[in-house]
């Protein structure tokens, strides 16, 4: 594991100097900007002044820091020092738990367009367990698997799309959707590298938090990260050891669900996608929205003329928020006054898609070998299916064994195909948004099915607010069959 310093933001008037040749004396540090912003409410100086005195007293500058974040609580000062890190050689397994951090931006490689070397992460829990001689015999076997599979893969691929194939230019492509096949046999425990960009409100949390995690590999990268961070903003990254509310709260959570229903049943079933809630009336709710956005109405009055609208005027009124709709744009933000929670049975490869959209909420259990494992119809297609479910069979008697002895580690074993079960909440806007980029016909498969399911029993709920809601390959299509007429710019 390596977790490198890329870069973070710094005045341009110290870029300027840099660039210049100047000899500095003050220490390149975001903190500079942060103070200076900080003193924006409380002083009558222009901005670029209060930017010029922080650097000139770096020293201050850090106490003001200090003073104003912890003191006095006003942490979105700590948003304006802005961190760019490189992460390599972190399981997929440990991304996971990294990527939970909303208001980051994560680039991930990926392995639906890089075929990866026989690199993976041996967790501290197994080796301390004894057993990482069997987990390494099992991953070898996943890997040994993924190398074979993608050399069948490959061919049929390209035999099945000539057109495409015909080209040159498409050989990347489609020895992308062979590796994004293959790569259903590996392990969790595989190694990859982000880069990430984070700011340092989240920065001290994501440290936090991560140190409190039972996982070894996360605790390690807690403590490569503030390393890396610590002496470039002092006065903004202060608090990074775990609290006890941060160690035990979820731990305490597990323990008394086991007490009082640990003899439940695991239920097994295979229904992937099951939409639990929708706002109710969400079509006269977004209505009311709109109408209280284009009028000075209270939203009582809103509500009441909404809900009296003949059916005719309903659709009406929402064609003329949607009738200047591109594939490109964002939904109105009237829309996320209707909410939409869905309970989702998907793969680690498919989770590895859906967590991106971070304007969610998204709440995932543990890997659960008994909902089964997903298989790209492609395995079968080629005659491997008996033996990517061989290696499967091999996978879970590894990990049942490494569960007994040390828990935090049997995870990582399990393959990109096993399944999880997953908790979302997102609002009317979001899904327009994972609608245009995963019912697409561009989108992966596994999540393009999530996505259409997800999508089927949405519109039954709010038919109107959803009407465009589809893949940017459709709607062109869905425009003139629900709007009526071609869009164009303007």
């Amino acid at each position: 594991m390596k977790v490198i310093l890329a870069g973070y933001n710094l005045d341009n008037e110290v870029i300027n100097d840099l660039k210049d040749g100047t000899r500095l004396t003050a220490e390149l540090t975001p903190e500079t900007i942060s103070a200076a912003y900080a003193r924006i409410s409380r002083s009558p100086k222009p901005v670029n002044e209060l930017r010029r005195e922080a650097r000139r007293e770096v020293d201050k500058a850090r106490q003001s820091n200090r003073t104003i974040v912890f003191a006095m609580g006003h942490s979105s000062v700590a948003e304006h020092a802005v961190f760019n890190i490189d992460v390599l050689g972190v399981s997929r397994l440990l991304v996971e738990e990294i990527e939970k951090f909303r208001l980051c931006s994560y680039t991930e490689k990926s392995q639906r367009y890089v075929l990866f070397a026989r690199d993976y992460v041996i967790p501290e829990e197994v080796s301390q367990a004894g057993l990482a001689e069997l987990f390494t015999k099992t991953v070898t076997a996943q890997s040994d698997f993924y190398q074979e599979l993608y050399n069948k893969l490959r061919p049929y691929v390209f035999a099945d799309n000539k057109k495409l194939a015909a080209d040159p230019a498409n050989k990347s492509l489609l020895e992308g959707w062979a590796k994004e096949d293959a790569r259903y046999a590996i392990a969790l425990a595989y190694e990859t590298q982000l880069g990430m960009t984070i700011n340092a409100r989240n920065l001290e949390l994501m440290l936090r938090r991560l140190a409190a995690l039972p996982l070894t590999e996360a605790r390690e990268f807690a403590g490569q990260l503030y390393a890396a961070t610590k002496d470039i903003a002092p006065s903004l990254i202060r608090y990074t050891e775990p609290t006890n509310y941060d160690r035990l709260t979820r731990l305490n959570l597990r323990k008394k669900s086991d007490e009082l229903f640990g003899f439940y049943p695991r239920l097994t079933d295979k229904e992937d996608v099951r939409l639990i809630y929708a706002t109710p009336d969400a079509d006269i709710k977004v209505l009311s929205a709109l109408l209280f956005s284009s009028t000075n109405l209270s939203y009582i009055q809103c509500s009441c003329l909404a809900a009296l609208m003949r059916a005719k005027d309903k659709t009406a009124f929402l064609k003329i928020a949607l009738e200047n709709m591109q594939a490109h744009d964002a939904a109105l933000r009237e829309l996320e006054n209707v909410d939409l929670q869905f309970e989702l049975i998907m793969s680690a490869s498919c989770f590895a898609q859906l967590k991106r959209h971070r304007m969610a909420t998204i709440l995932a259990q543990n890997y659960e070998p008994a909902l089964g494992v997903t298989i790209p119809s492609a395995v079968r297609a080629v005659g491997m299916q008996k033996k990517f479910m061989s290696i499967m069979h091999q996978t879970i008697r590894a990990y049942e064994q490494i569960k007994k002895a040390a828990p935090g580690g049997a995870s990582y074993i399990l393959t990109n195909a096993h399944r999880r079960r997953v908790l979302m909440k997102i609002n009317a806007r979001e899904l327009y948004h994972i609608a245009r980029l995963r019912a697409d016909g561009h989108a992966q498969w596994d999540i393009r099915e999530l996505a259409e399911k997800m999508l089927i029993q949405a519109r039954k709920a709010m038919p109107l607010t959803l009407t465009l809601a589809c893949g940017k390959d459709s709607f062109s299509d869905a425009y003139k069959n629900k709007i009526g007429h071609p869009s164009r710019p303007a």
